[in-house]
């Protein structure tokens, strides 16, 4: 079998590796975010939107409380984006109640769950549709020379970092991955509420090689023969002409374009080729078995940016406690830059109980889970 894990700390950092580390969620104050819609709720409609903060509760919990208190099945309440658990997180749910009357939400009474404002809405919640997610962090018990932070976060707060995928992703020690080498080879089937988990970390898995080459490479926020770009702030993508080259990385500078890289499923119309493309084929080849196991579920290829820059980095640090406030794209990740400011080790937890405990994922979360 192979060791994930190996692979997933091995990853390359953008940066000179941090000597300042500490520890992160020491406990779910440490770890605020605050999803941000984007849009407000109209006012009417069948759909009761729900902002709500949760604290140490995992996305789908929150969603079985309100179903149960509006005497609705569970299919009936959505949400835009998976939160994590040990945290306290602010997001939107939708609860679809037509020609009924709303009941008063704020009425739930839960340890964990507090409504802070509701509202009509046409229309239901749907995955990965909320803009952003703020971020405040906290790092603990630092030890270590801190000169480096400030010029290594305004450096961030320019050219970005890697676009990687969190640890949560993956569960606890590689569990998902493991688990679906082995559903991949036949060993077991695993429920269908666990089929997305799975396959959702198998693609990240390959995303994050490919990135990590790159980074390697020092080329991951630039363009390269046979890429494909991503204009910021959309999942639109193109390839650029030979005599756009030029003007590709300028818009690169300005942060108006990204590089791609692939989130593996049938191929497109639309493939990277030359060395972009050789790079992303050594990869699969190095990882046949996830590639074979996710055409026979009939995933279509998508397109992730390779780097993220965080909007509105800002730091404070006193004494041994380090703050980190940021913003990123919906389905970012916020370890993504911590990585590259501090070597954090969290509190001993297995992640993958946040996903186990979910039980309606469907399998196009790639983008929606944060």
């Amino acid at each position: 079998m192979t060791d994930y894990l190996t692979l997933l700390n091995s990853q390359h950092s953008a940066y000179d590796k941090p000597t300042l580390s500490g520890v992160l969620r020491s406990c779910p104050e440490d770890f605020f975010v605050d999803e941000i819609l984007g849009f407000e709720p109209e006012g009417e409609g069948e759909h009761v939107f729900l902002y709500i903060e949760k604290t140490a509760a995992n996305t789908q919990f929150v969603a079985e409380q309100l179903a149960a208190f509006a005497k609705v099945a569970i299919k009936n309440v959505s949400f835009s984006g998976m939160k994590d658990r040990w945290a306290v997180t602010r997001q939107w749910f939708s609860v679809h109640l037509p020609g009924k009357t709303s009941p008063d939400f704020t009425a739930l009474k839960h340890d964990e769950i507090t409504v802070l404002k509701q509202s009509r809405h046409p229309r239901k919640l749907r995955r990965g549709v909320h803009k952003a997610n703020y971020f405040r962090l906290r790092l603990r018990q630092l030890e270590g020379d801190s000169s480096y932070l400030a010029d290594r976060v305004a450096s961030i707060a320019t050219l970005g970092v890697p676009n990687y995928f969190g640890e949560q992703r993956f569960g606890h020690g590689g569990r998902n991955l493991n688990s679906a080498q082995r559903w991949f080879a036949g060993a077991f089937k695993p429920r269908r509420n666990q089929q997305g988990i799975f396959l959702s970390a198998a693609r990240s898995l390959l995303f994050n090689q490919i990135l990590s080459a790159r980074v390697a490479q020092g080329n991951w926020a630039d363009y390269i023969p046979g890429d494909i770009m991503m204009l910021a702030g959309t999942h639109s993508v193109f390839k650029p002409e030979l005599n756009e080259v030029e003007d590709i990385a300028l818009r690169l500078q300005q942060a108006d374009v990204h590089s791609t890289g692939p989130m593996f499923g049938k191929a497109s119309a639309m493939a990277t080729s030359e060395q972009a493309g050789a790079l992303e084929q050594s990869v699969f080849e190095q990882h046949p078995d996830l590639c074979a196991g996710l055409l026979t579920q009939g995933l279509a290829s998508e397109r992730r940016a390779l780097r993220v820059i965080p909007a509105q980095l800002s730091h404070q640090l006193v004494d041994d406690v380090l703050e980190l406030s940021f913003e990123l794209p919906s389905g970012c990740f916020a370890t993504a830059v911590m990585a590259e400011l501090v070597a954090y080790s969290t509190m001993e937890r297995d992640y993958s109980q946040d996903v186990a405990d979910n039980k309606a994922v469907s399998k196009n979360v790639d983008n929606n889970n944060n």
